[in-house]
């Protein structure tokens, strides 16, 4: 039985799934349904104002959203996000800031580099070239990431060190470019020049490739929001 698009949630975060999928929600302007960790939840205040929960941590009723944000905007020029809103919190008219797309995007980036600090703390984290290059050798990492200003030389020289130690040379497989420059990891990890950085425990790697995917997929996802798939 699929679960219904919108509900009451607590602030407690559910439990994932056996088989390590979160329970489903539905977009409610395509209808169509993904997993909860993969779509981004809409709270409602008691004034009726509405307001990204990236965390999906606020309480009260939610509504979920599996579009892009260039597909959000324009959901938003026709009207069609008003509409959904006010069917999905029974609510009209739902007031919705004119910069939600922005602060959507904005939420998603911090949920990803309070993620990276978390990880940081946690002692996940391997930094600096050396290190990270021993591991990658070792065939000991669960995922590499580069600023998105790393030079193609630095990061070359990491991709191949872990392609040495996957045993996957000639794939052309390597690290994944984050969608923040070394400044602004610097800052996110509380350490100088951050330029790359790795992650040996694939727990960790799933945590943090799942905050940075909601985020780029926002930011680049191709589909088309349908005309007629509203959620009713």
């Amino acid at each position: 039985m699929r679960t219904p698009n919108n509900e009451s949630l607590s602030p407690t975060i559910e439990r994932t799934r056996p088989g390590g999928k979160s329970p489903e929600r539905k977009c409610i302007l395509t209808g169509r349904h993904g997993e909860r960790a993969a779509l981004i939840r809409l709270a409602i205040s008691p004034e009726g104002h509405v307001l990204p929960d990236p965390r999906a941590r606020a309480p009260g009723r939610g509504a979920w959203l599996g579009v892009s944000r260039a597909e959000l905007e324009k959901a938003m020029e026709k009207g069609r996000l008003k509409g959904a809103l006010a069917r999905a919190f029974k609510s009209f008219p739902p007031q919705v800031p004119d910069d939600l797309p922005e602060q959507i995007d904005g939420g998603l980036l911090r949920t990803l580099t309070d993620r990276l600090g978390l990880e940081m703390r946690g002692g996940n984290l391997i930094l600096g070239s050396e290190r990270i290059a021993e591991h990658a050798r070792g065939g000991v990492l669960a995922a590499l990431y580069h600023a998105s200003d790393a030079s193609e030389g630095g990061s070359g020289k990491l991709d191949q060190a872990w392609r040495v130690g996957m045993d996957r040379e000639g794939s052309g497989e390597g690290g994944t470019r984050l969608p923040l420059d070394r400044a602004a990891l610097s800052v996110a990890l509380g350490r100088d020049n951050v330029v790359h950085l790795a992650l040996s425990d694939h727990a960790a790697a799933e945590r943090v490739d799942q905050a940075l995917q909601r985020l780029l997929h926002y930011r680049n996802a191709s589909e088309d929001v349908s005309e007629g798939e509203e959620a009713t």
